[in-house]
């Protein structure tokens, strides 16, 4: 209950974060996409369920605060974060390249689908432009963001893993 409840905070300052601080800071435009970090890393660190939940979390408060279709986010940041799940299984604490390359991934694979389902099916149909001006900034300004942040993401999952293991461990 309590990684729950830390989760949902740490995902409303994320929404927080990107909705006021990241536009000031944005560069052409472009901004990372650190809700798509936080899925794909919860997906890595902690397996598809707890990657699925927080996409849910995350999806959901992009819907529920964007005029578009509602549960597009959702179903989008869902799906990234049981795909990230996959990869559990061979998921190292130390090294840094794995975690970067799927979020790097995980996002360039979010810009495609905004692109297919929210451009192209309105008749704007220069992808290359769009993966060359939007997809491809945005997919290197969240690595960068990702190796600043991505120690500390570690280091919550490993206190709240450490955090379950005790309460285990007295219940027992």
């Amino acid at each position: 209950m309590k990684r729950r409840i830390i989760i949902f905070l740490l995902i409303f300052i994320s929404f927080i974060l990107q909705c006021t601080v990241l536009p000031s800071i944005s560069i052409a435009s472009i901004r990372p996409n650190i809700l798509i970090m936080l899925t794909a890393s919860f997906g890595l660190m902690r397996g598809k369920r707890e990657g699925m939940f927080v996409g849910f979390l995350s999806g959901l408060l992009i819907d529920i605060f964007s005029p578009n279709v509602f549960g597009f986010h959702t179903l989008i940041h869902t799906y990234i974060g049981y795909m990230n799940g996959f990869c559990y299984r061979i998921f190292y604490d130390d090294d840094i390249k794995m975690p970067v390359l799927l979020i790097a991934a995980s996002d360039f694979a979010y810009g495609i689908l905004i692109y297919g389902f929210q451009f192209l099916l309105r008749g704007r149909i220069d992808l290359f432009f769009y993966i060359k001006r939007i997809i491809i900034p945005e997919v290197i300004y969240t690595m960068l963001v990702t190796i600043l942040c991505y120690r500390f993401l570690l280091a919550l999952n490993r206190k709240l893993g450490k955090a379950e293991q005790r309460s285990v461990n007295s219940f027992v």
